[in-house]
Parts: C-alpha cells; sequence; structure tokens
C-alpha cells in the first residue's frame, strides 16, 4: 500500500526531500571548491569570482540546477553561459568530490534573489512607503497614550 492518502494528482506541498537538500548542499560545496581553484579554463570566467548562491536537484536527481552569482553582478549572462559550456568539465570534476550513483547533469543559471531584494529594498525607502510608516508610527503611539489615559 502506498505511503500516500490520496491521490488527486496535485503536487506535494512540502517541498524538497531532506536528501534532496543535503544532495544540493554537498555540489554546492564541491562546486565552491572547484571555482574556488579556478581549474576552469574558460575565458568569461577568467579573474571572475563566482558565488554558488544554492542548487536544487529534481526529484530523480538527473538534473541539477545551480543558481549562481559573479562577484559584483558584472557579465551575468557571460559567466553563466560560460558555466554551461564547460558544464561536462564541471560535472566530471564534481563525481571525484561527491559520492553519488549517478552525477545529475548540470544547468547553471543566474540567481535573481539579489536583484530582487534590491527592488525591496528601493520599495522600502521611495516616498509612499515612508509615508505610509510614518501613518503607522503615529496611529501606534496615539493607540499608546490612549491606553496610558484609560489605565490611569
Amino acid at each position: 500500500m502506498s505511503k500516500s492518502h490520496h491521490h488527486d494528482g496535485s503536487k506535494d506541498d512540502r517541498g524538497p526531500s531532506h536528501r534532496l537538500l543535503r544532495v544540493g548542499e554537498n555540489i554546492r560545496h564541491a562546486l565552491s571548491d572547484i571555482l574556488a581553484r579556478g581549474e576552469i579554463r574558460d575565458p568569461s570566467l577568467a579573474g571572475v569570482s563566482v558565488t554558488v548562491t544554492e542548487v536544487r536537484c529534481s526529484p530523480d536527481l538527473k538534473n541539477a540546477t545551480i543558481y549562481v552569482m559573479p562577484l559584483g553582478g558584472v557579465h551575468e549572462k557571460e559567466v553563466v553561459d560560460g558555466l554551461n559550456r564547460c558544464h561536462k568539465y564541471i560535472r566530471g570534476q564534481l563525481s571525484h568530490m561527491v559520492r553519488m550513483k549517478y552525477m545529475p547533469n548540470l544547468i547553471f543559471t543566474s540567481d535573481s534573489s539579489f536583484g530582487e531584494a534590491d527592488h525591496i529594498e528601493q520599495l522600502l525607502h521611495s516616498p509612499h512607503v515612508a509615508q505610509d510608516l510614518a501613518r503607522t508610527e503615529k496611529c501606534e503611539e496615539e493607540n499608546d497614550q490612549n491606553f496610558k489615559d484609560e489605565s490611569a
């Protein structure tokens, strides 16, 4: 009998399993070591520090999406293209460092979370949000003053 109690065809909302997260972290650490050593000979990667922010493995461990960001965000597309050109070499190096029966296919992509964080920061410092925050603080102060008056 299956462990699942219902079979409605909907996607499981629990997220990745502990095993997938552990495999992703092992690949991320090994890949960071490979990139730090500078063994990859691609012109777009020469002299560029690359941060591996996350590795997401597919449930069957056949594919791994690797989120990277060059230091300072400069030449982002060229760096990602260079890593995708060298994915077979990198996969071979990873197979020596990470103990797995089958090494997943590597797909490098740019990490957009840095851009999203900058956008949120800009929104928080915009005049409209600052105006709303000032209004909220004023209301809180009035509520605190009314509470003190009632309890006295």
